[in-house]
């Protein structure tokens, strides 16, 4: 990695980072980084290849490649219940999807890979996955028999008439193993903090974002409530009660366990370990 011009952080396009960004985009919290969003899948890939130095990641991206990677200490994206963002939608009971194709989102490795794990371990059932767009797919002439449906669009579509069955997946892991489920991480890449690339640490600017918007719950669901299938007191519940933002010994618990399930699947080699970013 050549000494940058600037340097390049990752923003998962959801509104549920938007508490950790705002305070950096609209210039409350001054940084000199420059912010590339995108969906959780091409963040991973343009962290994988070097092209961010810092970036919110999907936790399955860091089991995948946790050579190249710092986590950033007591900041995720996860649940210690209903997450409301991350659902299998279904026209049948999820006990009798057995035998029938799911359509998955290519946009998010970790709600993938945690359906995949509780379709398997905990209701032991054999069905068949394809990958593509959901919405397209729910106005074809074949709309599929169950679907997942992950951020913005999961917030869309949580009521769709035809699918009455819902599995909340945050809400199915607390119910099986006890714990919070953390769907996304973030990342220092390890090769631009070996190169010394950062001044400061971007890990404390984050976690001051976090806390900011946080504070400022009132002003986040102001930007939020635009255009958002929520109302007001949805999105509320949403940001205070469905989502954890922290990555404290609980969350830590939670992690492993995960990655402990996906190396006994076969998902990935082995459990990595975690290794945190200092200055």
């Amino acid at each position: 990695m050549s000494t940058p011009d600037v340097l390049r952080m990752g923003r998962i396009s959801y509104l549920n980072v938007l508490p950790i960004y705002h305070p950096l985009e609209a210039g409350i919290l001054p940084h000199d980084f420059e912010l590339v969003s995108g969906p959780p899948a091409l963040l991973n890939e343009m962290m994988s290849r070097g092209e961010l130095h810092v970036s919110s990641c999907s936790c399955f991206e860091y089991a995948r490649r946790p050579e190249r990677y710092y986590l950033v200490n007591d900041l995720s994206i996860g649940s210690r219940g209903p997450v409301m963002s991350v659902l299998l939608l279904s026209r049948l009971p999820v006990e009798q999807l057995g035998g029938h194709e799911i359509l998955i989102s290519g946009e998010s490795h970790t709600s993938v890979a945690l359906l995949r794990l509780l379709l398997r371990d905990r209701y032991r059932l054999d069905v068949r996955f394809s990958t593509g767009p959901v919405t397209p797919a729910l106005r074809s002439a074949t709309p599929p028999t169950a679907f997942l449906a992950i951020g913005d669009e999961a917030l869309r579509l949580r009521n769709h008439p035809d699918y009455p069955y819902r599995l909340d997946l945050a809400e199915a892991w607390r119910e099986w193993t006890g714990l919070p489920f953390i769907f996304g991480l973030w990342v220092v890449s390890r090769e631009a903090a070996e190169q010394g690339l950062f001044s400061s640490d971007p890990g404390a600017l984050l976690r001051q974002g976090r806390d900011w918007g946080l504070a400022h719950m009132d002003v986040i669901l102001d930007l939020t409530g635009l255009g958002c299938p929520l109302s007001r007191e949805e999105l509320r519940t949403y940001y205070r009660d469905g989502l954890v933002y922290s990555l404290g010994g609980e969350e830590l618990r939670g992690l492993e366990l995960f990655y402990k399930k996906l190396a006994t699947a076969g998902m990935i080699p082995a459990a990595p370990p975690l290794r945190f970013f200092s200055m």
